[in-house]
């Protein structure tokens, strides 16, 4: 296992409930795991937890069988790449020169760039549908553009393991399905993941697994049919609902309208 959460529990100061309660996740190599759940359910609180960016209340993280704590933070930028929900452009810089930062855990802030790092920085780029941006500035591109070479400077990190927070933001269907493919691919090739996300019908033909939370706690985790059923969606999202299955057997969901019924 490349990360594990046990028991996880966060509290933000001065509320009453806990964000997070008794929450178990592992991201394991070779396995892509999609966590989803409404608004306000605990998702990106779950991935502070697992980073050791938010307190716990109760509950451990472990990296590859030792605590979080005894880890260093250069040591968990070689290991883990992260893609987080947002992020605001403080610095014009090239996109190349961004996703190049993502080298510095493995090089030292001091140390000069090698071809080894530019090679890496361009497969990422490629790989994310962006070498052709490299020489353009962070503050010029679009969301989607920018989104992309987010992904990028966490694929150019080389990791063991990838936390992409709602990872499809502000993409078109082209390139919301080509983050997917790229996941999948990755982890079909030994990398362990991990996707926040609201895309329920990617996550269903993508994922291994799904882990579904609401109100901080965990309603079902499973394979896609065993987690995305009519009956526990429904309640969840506080919206009727159907569930179909598509020509590959992965369960889709279809919101219903008002007054529409489920069956006919």
């Amino acid at each position: 296992m490349i990360l594990r959460g046990e028991g996880l529990t966060v509290r933000y100061p001065g509320a009453a409930l806990p964000a997070l309660q008794g929450v178990d996740c592992a991201v394991a190599p070779g396995h892509l795991l999609a966590v989803v759940g409404p608004n306000g359910s605990g998702k990106s609180t779950l991935l502070r937890a697992l980073l050791g960016l938010a307190a716990l209340e109760a509950g451990s993280v472990s990296l590859k069988g030792r605590p979080f704590g005894g880890w260093r933070r250069p040591e968990v930028a070689a290991l883990v790449g992260v893609v987080s929900q947002r992020e605001d452009i403080l610095f014009s810089l090239s996109v190349e020169e961004t996703v190049l930062m993502a080298r510095y855990a493995r090089l030292g802030p001091l140390a000069p760039a090698r071809m080894e790092d530019r090679a890496a920085v361009r497969r990422a780029l490629e790989r994310c549908d962006a070498w052709s941006l490299c020489e353009r500035r962070t503050d010029t591109l679009s969301g989607g553009e920018w989104q992309r070479v987010r992904v990028a400077r966490a694929l150019a990190q080389e990791p063991e393991a990838l936390l992409l927070d709602e990872p499809t933001v502000a993409l078109d269907v082209r390139h919301e399905m080509e983050v997917f493919e790229l996941v999948r691919a990755l982890t079909d090739g030994g990398l362990g993941a991990l996707v926040i996300t609201h895309h329920l019908n990617l996550a269903a033909r993508y994922a291994d697994s799904l882990l579904l939370l609401d109100e901080g706690r965990v309603v079902a985790h499973g394979t896609p049919g065993e987690v995305l059923r009519e009956p526990v969606l429904s309640s969840v999202f506080r919206w009727p609902v159907a569930v179909t299955p598509w020509r590959d057997g992965s369960p889709q969901l279809v919101p219903l309208r008002p007054g529409e019924g489920q069956a006919g």
